[in-house]
């Protein structure tokens, strides 16, 4: 249990500045004119590969590269996920920058989950 908790610490750190930096990108594109939904993926896709590294080697202690096909799965999932989670928001009368702001946590959520359990699983006995 202390495992898990030192993990999720550790993610939410980590996560806090990266989907800080995120959400300034989302909302600048949308200011710039961008669709929501573009405006989500160029935001993921300017954020995998700095977060691979930061989540991969400060939260999990497993900074092997060979993992990012597994990271990127991951996101493509998680933006799939997402996207349809801040479509239904906007279709409850929110506006793009609102809905992709009550999103976040639902998007932290799956993120840990998918590297927790997919990305970065530990094999028994090797718990970091």
């Amino acid at each position: 249990m202390k495992n898990i908790r030192n993990h999720a610490i550790r993610f939410v750190l980590v996560g806090t500045l990266n989907t800080a930096f995120s959400y300034l990108i989302y909302a600048g594109l949308l200011f710039a004119g961008f669709d929501y939904k573009i405006a989500n993926l160029l935001t993921l896709t300017l954020g995998v590969l700095f977060s691979f590294k930061t989540q991969g080697h400060l939260v999990f202690n497993n900074p092997d590269n060979r993992l990012l096909g597994r990271f990127v799965l991951s996101w493509a999932f998680i933006y799939l996920c997402v996207t349809a989670v801040i479509g239904k928001i906007i279709d409850f009368g929110f506006d793009a920058y609102w809905a992709g702001a009550i999103a976040l946590p639902f998007s932290v959520v799956l993120s840990y989950l998918t590297q927790r359990y997919f990305v970065f699983r530990q094999v028994p006995g090797k718990e970091t």
